[in-house]
């Protein structure tokens, strides 16, 4: 059957049957991020579907996308810092114990 015959219908996978839920993970074993499309509305607004076709219809369907904003305020975090209490103290002892030790052997 030609594609351009097919009913179209764009449809939240949470609304597909079970049995096409499962035809669609059986497609897509390995997940959706190769094939997933952005769709944008007129209003600015998006969502994500996959494209998936049956005998009768050609589905877009719209899965739920977890967008990471919390990346740059993690990569921002400065986790190499001097603040350690006492680390430039104990530094300085174990140096200080070192040469004491040298001149000690000498």
């Amino acid at each position: 059957m030609s594609t351009d015959n097919k009913k179209r219908s764009v449809v939240s996978y949470a609304n597909l049957a079970p049995e096409l839920q499962e035809e669609l993970k059986r497609l897509y074993p390995a997940g959706f991020g190769d094939v997933m499309m952005r769709i944008e509305k007129p209003n600015g607004e998006f969502f994500y579907v996959v494209p998936f076709e049956t005998e009768e219809v050609s589905y877009m369907v719209k899965v739920a996308v977890k967008i990471d904003d919390h990346i740059e305020d993690e990569e921002d975090k400065d986790y190499y810092t001097d603040d350690l209490k006492g680390a430039d103290e104990f530094a300085d002892s174990e140096e200080d114990e070192d040469i004491d030790n040298l001149r000690d052997e000498i």
